[in-house]
């Protein structure tokens, strides 16, 4: 007779694919049921995953305790519930969004909202519901990124319908004026612009709200950090050591107003010659690894400098979307997976359930 103990032990043992990590510790593992020599695993995840990633999870799971039973025996269940979870204390949570994940860099020209809106689009692959929110006052180019020419809708209330490309929910000051219209504002009104634009969308029923930041350490940065919940933050940078200054400038920043940082994503960390191979490390190697673990963040994963990403972003064609199967969607894809497991680790937000009371 199989025991439950050995099962529970040999699964602690093991990482799964990809987010490596054990479903024990961190209590994924929701019921092991034993008949006979048939093993039932229950998995309940915290993170969207599509059914490729699923039958991955279960064939490593089946691999694990194929020291206890055949794998024609093993059964394993994979459920999961993307729920709301802990944020700054003293700010409000938006009612229609569980997670708000900003996207950061110090330095601009390192691909940070390129690199956003494809891990966007890699969520809503994995089956979650993603809104993308162009914080960039001065220089929204979300509209260009996701090929958008349209203008939302007001309602008379004086909210904003948010415009769905390629599946996400998303929003941009550069939806509301001409393509050539310069923002010429002040803090205040970029403050106040921004808040507008998160609480006054109507999203509808988001699991994460993927924001684009602008470059720096400036008024848009601490309003979120004031006045916006945010769930945890990604940096984005090069392997450069330019630009791995400004990234440790913003780190610390993130750090003094308690707003968590997820980990880091290094993008444009070597470049492969399309026509003999050759991979040349334009920018240095290793930088994002080293800054990782200065602070102890997890390092997502490293994005080549490819011309497909930028003709693709040229195109308004998100490179995830384009070629779902290509190895560049591959390294997108497998960089959420990882982002949506970290972020599932935090403590639950119990408060963003707690309706608001109104008294007239």
């Amino acid at each position: 007779m199989i025991q439950q103990e050995l099962l529970s032990k040999a699964l602690q043992k093991h990482k799964l694919p990809i987010v490596d990590q054990d479903v024990v510790s961190r209590q994924w593992l929701d019921k092991i049921r034993i008949d006979k020599n048939h093993i039932s695993v229950d998995l309940k995840l915290g993170f969207p995953i599509q059914v490729s990633i699923q039958e991955l999870f279960q064939d490593s799971i089946k691999q694990c305790l194929a020291s206890l039973a055949p794998p024609e025996k093993i059964q394993v269940n994979i459920s999961y519930q993307v729920r709301a979870h802990a944020i700054q204390s003293g700010v409000a949570a938006i009612p229609a969004v569980k997670n708000l994940i900003a996207v950061a860099s110090g330095k601009g020209g390192v691909g940070k909202s390129t690199t956003a809106i494809n891990v966007a689009v890699a969520l809503h692959q994995q089956g979650a519901r993603v809104g993308i929110l162009d914080a960039d006052i001065y220089g929204p180019n979300q509209p260009h990124l996701l090929g958008v020419k349209s203008r939302p809708r007001i309602t008379e209330d004086k909210k904003i319908e948010p415009i769905i490309a390629h599946g996400l929910q998303s929003m941009s000051i550069g939806y509301l004026v001409d393509e050539s219209t310069p923002m010429v504002w002040r803090g205040p009104m970029i403050s106040a612009a921004l808040q507008q634009l998160v609480r006054d969308t109507l999203w509808d029923n988001l699991d994460y709200l993927v924001v684009d930041l602008p470059p720096g350490t400036g008024d848009i940065q601490l309003t979120l950090a004031k006045n916006i919940p945010v769930t945890g933050v990604v940096m984005v940078t090069t392997p450069q050591d330019v630009a791995l200054l400004d990234v440790r400038k913003s780190l610390e920043m993130f750090k003094k107003v308690n707003v968590d940082v997820l980990g880091v994503i290094e993008n444009m960390s070597s470049h492969v010659c399309s026509q003999c191979g050759h991979e040349e490390l334009l920018f240095g190697s290793g930088g994002a690894a080293r800054l990782a673990e200065r602070y102890q963040l997890k390092l997502f994963g490293q994005v080549p400098l490819s011309i497909a990403i930028r003709q693709d972003c040229d195109n308004g064609k998100p490179t995830s979307l384009v070629n779902s199967e290509s190895h560049l969607a591959g390294i997108y894809r497998e960089m959420s997976l990882k982002i949506a497991a970290e972020l599932s680790y935090k403590k639950i937000n119990y408060g963003s359930k707690i309706p608001k009371v109104v008294i007239e």
